[in-house]
């Protein structure tokens, strides 16, 4: 798994509790994935330069522990599986103490834009997931 996002929790993001919220969470695993992809041959430039992106379909998330503010945490990242025109990626978020506080499985589609519909994985983040994935067995 590699490291793909930092963070520290605000007191903006906390709720009543004084625990960050879920939708911090969900955009810390967001921000995670999109440095992922970054990483395994997605360039973010491709959204206006070929009108390709991405669309998450599925998200199973798994809190076990809280944040709170002042808190510093990080995300790390694995490829779970590889189809056509999906990656499903699995992501950790780990308290400074490297306990897993939260985790999802994301399933995401490549996306075409302008016809809004799903397409083939690029040749590269195909080749790189199924790299990593390998490496990870």
């Amino acid at each position: 798994m590699e490291y793909t996002y930092r963070g520290v929790v605000y007191p903006a993001q906390t709720d009543a509790m004084g625990h960050m919220t879920v939708q911090y969470y969900v955009a810390a695993f967001d921000q995670a994935f999109w440095h992922f992809i970054a990483s395994l041959g997605y360039h973010p430039d491709w959204r206006n330069s070929k009108g390709e992106g991405w669309a998450d379909v599925k998200y199973v998330i798994n809190y076990s522990s809280e944040l709170k503010i002042g808190d510093l945490f990080s995300v790390r990242s694995q490829v779970v599986k590889v189809g056509n025109s999906s990656l499903v990626t699995h992501h950790d978020l780990l308290n400074i103490e490297g306990q897993i506080c939260a985790d999802i499985e994301m399933t995401s589609v490549y996306f075409n834009l302008t016809k809004r519909e799903s397409m083939s994985l690029p040749d590269a983040v195909r080749i790189n997931a199924g790299a990593a994935l390998l490496k990870q067995q």
